[in-house]
């Protein structure tokens, strides 16, 4: 075997400092370098400049900006506009509201590249991997333009004479999000299109390491016509978590990120009465039986191991070799040291920098403990330098075997380009390795047989299932369905399940009893009516009751007459047209006596807004 020494200046390609010409435009950012936040649909600058995080560009460690830890007046004035704008949106026709995700989807096809080159600006990933990103996170915002049919309830007719029962979906309020700093574009968008599809407003909370993506696909929100507070970014660090997880008018919190920071916003939000997805830590297995295709499963488990620098927590950060397929780990190797290293935005480059040096220095940590406890390495990515970039947080793919399941490298997360491979003498030892394993995100199996896969896949303990398949993330149109130690919380991330997550149920049981003999209505544009028992009026001076309902488009004169009750009666007064329907209106009998102050009307108008919102046309 190669020399540690010899690895690290031979084993890996270093891609040159050859960038791609990319421009954006980050408005977001103040002349002095701090983010901006985004509320009621611009961007606004923090009164705070003393306590801030710094965003380094993971290349050369140099400062991109810095984020500011908000302040706790300027993050409740935020939840505060969010509150007020959610009693308008949640009235806003689902219809409409997919629309804007339609042309939410557009704007993100055409800056693409935009997006991109921020990500890898921030997160270091390579240009091609940031693109990707973005693109899962589009799905994301396609699947949202369709959200209706899984918000729809259900209903029962005849449960007793004249007795109707329906149930339907409704809007939860303002909800949140906590977001990490691996997928900049993709996580940001499993959570706010289909949280304000359903009705929500949001308050959103990029990572404090990797913000500016979040702040352009905010932009391009309400360019879309997403309503001015629909949509609210704030920053901080872990001081901002703590506001939203006791902020009382937060309903909803949804996170991605480590096991720790997890556990402590599930378990604070639980406590303030708030309902919480977390999505946590991973360790994703391969199982690779004999008759596996050798080509196609070296260079699968290679992508998928050291793809965004080990920094996913669907990246396949072990494999567990059935049999002769030990003899593979060689194979794994060389094809690992075809691996090109290099500043995300070389063309060239097939892997970038890991997030910090602290993430850096954590990795290295666990290789080297790892080898301490009797792991060998057969492939060497630590202390990497990439010309141009020396001070950049570089570390190149890196092999382990002989690893046992007490070793550090197995029990922790390393997330980072680290492959640990593990041996079984049978499929069936393999599952049971991968059962007794604390978490539940991912798995794959490597195989040939249709018989095993079946097998594989009714008897192993996790979420996520591939066979073939190396990262096997669902589609939009599923959910993301990780289990055991990798999620708190029972709704999982989007598609059916997200929906669920964003909305509450409620039921619905009426009874209207048939319309009384003789009763009769008038006026043009009175469909129908249904009694109903109104409190005893006056007129006359005298008490009498009346029984009268309106139901229909009420767009009559306001002064057409109409029959309630064997009494004629006419409306009468000024009546408006709030936003999204709802006119009010008086209701008098022939002698001008009141029946019915400030009624609501069911009508709707054809265009609304309230104050200076941008709001969708009906």
């Amino acid at each position: 075997m190669l020399s540690r020494q010899v690895l690290r200046r031979n084993a890996f390609a270093v891609a040159p400092a050859t960038r791609l010409v990319t421009t954006a435009s980050q408005p977001w950012v103040t002349s002095s370098g701090y983010y901006k936040t985004f509320q009621n649909g611009s961007y606004t600058e923090s009164r705070e400049k003393d306590s801030y995080h710094s965003v380094l560009d993971p290349a050369c460690n140099e400062e991109v900006g810095k984020v500011p830890e908000m302040t706790s007046s300027e993050f409740n004035l935020a939840v505060a506009s969010a509150k007020d704008t959610f009693q308008d949106w949640k009235l806003v026709p689902i219809q409409h509201r997919q629309r804007v995700m339609l042309q939410f989807q557009k704007l993100i096809r055409d800056r693409t590249d935009d997006l991109a080159y921020l990500i890898t600006l921030e997160n270091g990933k390579t240009f091609a991997d940031a693109k990707g990103d973005v693109f899962r996170g589009l799905e994301m915002v396609e699947s949202a333009c369709f959200a209706a049919p899984s918000l729809m309830g259900d209903s029962l007719q005849g449960l007793a004479t004249d007795v109707d029962c329906v149930s339907y979906r409704e809007p939860l309020g303002v909800c949140a999000g906590i977001c990490p700093f691996n997928f900049p574009a993709m996580v940001p968008l499993w959570m706010f299109p289909l949280a304000v599809t359903a009705g929500n407003t949001m308050v959103l909370k990029p990572s404090e390491k990797t913000p500016g993506a979040t702040m352009l696909l905010a932009e391009l929100a309400t360019e879309a016509g997403l309503p001015d507070g629909v949509l609210q970014v704030v920053h901080g660090g872990k001081p901002m978590v703590d506001k939203i997880c006791t902020h009382p008018d937060i309903q909803a919190i949804s996170f991605v990120g480590s096991c720790t920071a997890g556990e402590y916003i599930y378990n604070t939000g639980n406590q303030n009465g708030k309902r919480v997805q977390a999505n946590l830590g991973a360790k994703n297995h391969a199982v690779v039986l004999p008759d596996a295709n050798r080509e196609a499963t070296i260079k699968a488990i290679v992508g998928a191991a050291f793809g965004a620098s080990g920094q996913r927590c669907m990246a396949l950060s072990t494999v567990v070799l059935v049999g002769e397929t030990k003899e593979w780990i060689s194979d794994i190797v060389e094809k690992a040291k075809m691996l090109t290293i290099g500043h995300g935005m070389d063309k060239s480059a097939d892997i970038g920098p890991v997030i910090s040096l602290e993430s850096k220095a954590r990795v290295e940590d666990i290789v080297g403990k790892a080898l301490q406890q009797g792991a060998k390495i057969d492939l060497d990515g630590r202390g990497i330098s990439v010309p141009d970039y020396p001070m950049g947080n570089f570390m190149g793919p890196t092999v382990l075997s002989g690893v046992k399941t007490a070793n550090i490298a197995y029990s922790e997360e390393i997330f980072g380009p680290v492959l640990v491979c593990l041996e079984a003498d049978s499929m069936s030892d393999a599952v049971d390795l991968i059962n007794q394993n604390p978490y539940g995100n991912g798995c794959a199996l490597f195989t040939a047989s249709g018989s095993a896969a079946r097998q594989f896949t009714q008897s192993v303990d996790v979420g996520q299932v591939g066979i073939n398949v190396p990262i096997p993330v669902p589609l939009p149109m599923f959910s993301f369905t990780g289990s055991r130690g990798s999620i708190l919380g029972d709704i999982n991330f989007y598609g059916k399940s997200g929906l669920q997550f964003y909305t509450k149920l409620k039921t619905v049981t009426s009874n209207w009893p048939a319309v009384e003999e003789g009763l009769s209505l008038g006026g043009s544009g009175v469909d129908k009516a249904r009694g109903l028992d109104l409190p005893s009026m006056k007129a006359d001076g005298q008490s009498r009751g009346r029984t009268f309902v309106v139901i229909g488009d009420l767009s009559c004169a306001i002064d057409d007459p109409f029959i309630a009750g064997g009494v004629r009666c006419r409306w009468s007064g000024n009546w408006s047209y709030p936003p999204f329907g709802g006119g009010r209106a008086n209701a008098r009998d022939s002698d001008g006596c009141q029946l019915a102050q400030d009624h609501q009307l069911n009508h709707v108008s054809e265009a609304f807004t309230r104050r200076n919102r941008k709001m969708p046309m009906v």
